[in-house]
């Protein structure tokens, strides 16, 4: 498999340094040699992003796509700037379902056939379910992010062998500060299993489900508000009754996307006494994936508390 132009150009370079190193000092060629390029990656979202981060080290130049979290992965268009990174990109990593199907197009536009791709939607096998649609924010599911690094960490080492051991630790110091958050989520199932909440969009599900909890948001309200449109008097009123017959324990809320329907979904919590449990596409500012998931695990185990 050919190496992508940034590659190349940096191992004629370190080629020529190593040549030009005869007509000069031992520490120049020491120099030269303790400088190899990084393994060049792109990911759709600071999500994933972070993630590589974790798992590469210093040992990677990592560009997000999107890490504002005012942009919406669902309607991105590619810029200049993010088609370079991914013209030279050796790996990428996009989540895939549907979510962020600019990443496909900008790869074919670059014309980077080399790149190794990590779809984190075909890594986790998920499907959907029958006469349903495919909930693609599987980055909140943890058996997915952990099958996700160990594809992450391979495409680290093919890229660069010499690193393998550095990017197999890395990937298994993760893991294992994931398992706590299974295990948070198991705990909720065990004392509050069967307990009803509300949504505004799908993102938050695989964690709700992964802790015994029941969606009772109709599901035409929240296909409605992930897809941008308009929501039924008659459904925003089934919707809003959730609350006001209490019958949801929480309403764990994408704070990303809102607008008057779901700005009134959120006041009808608010007004029932219901916990109102914010949850975000992206990385919030100032956090990385481990801590904003423990942050969010612990905002659903608290509410249902209360």
């Amino acid at each position: 498999m050919p190496l992508p132009t940034s590659r190349r150009l940096a191992l004629l370079t370190s080629a020529s340094l190593a040549l030009l190193a005869g007509c000069g000092s031992s520490s120049d060629s020491t120099a030269a040699k303790s400088t190899p390029a990084r393994v060049a990656v792109v990911a759709s979202t600071d999500v994933y992003g972070d993630i590589v981060r974790r798992v590469g080290g210093d040992r990677v130049d990592v560009t997000s796509v999107i890490s504002d979290p005012d942009q919406d992965p669902h309607s991105y268009e590619a810029d200049p700037q993010n088609q370079l990174a991914l013209s030279k990109a050796e790996v990428v990593v996009e989540n895939g379902g549907g979510y962020d199907d600019f990443v496909d197009r900008m790869l074919k536009g670059g014309h980077n056939d080399s790149a190794q791709v990590i779809n984190a939607v075909n890594v986790s096998g998920k499907t959907a379910p029958k006469g349903g649609e495919l909930n693609e924010h599987v980055w909140y599911d943890f058996p997915t992010v952990a099958k996700v690094v160990d594809r992450i960490a391979a495409a680290l080492t093919k890229a660069d062998p010499s690193d393998a051991s550095a990017f197999g630790k890395n990937a298994a110091a993760f893991k294992a500060k994931l398992a706590p958050l299974e295990a948070k989520e198991a705990q909720i199932k065990k004392e509050q299993g069967g307990a009803g909440v509300a949504i505004t969009e799908p993102v938050p599900l695989y964690m709700t489900e992964a802790s015994g909890l029941i969606n009772r948001t109709p599901a035409e309200f929240s296909e409605a508000i992930e897809e941008g449109d308009d929501v039924s008097p008659r459904i925003l009123q089934e919707n809003l009754a959730l609350f006001s017959g209490r019958k949801v324990r929480a309403l764990v809320y994408n704070e990303q996307t809102s607008g008057p329907q779901t700005e009134k979904t959120e006041a009808a919590a608010k007004a029932a006494g219901i916990p109102v449990v914010p949850v975000t596409e992206t990385l919030p500012k100032g956090k990385d994936y481990l801590g904003w998931m423990t942050a969010n695990v612990d905002a659903l185990a608290n509410a249902l508390a209360k």
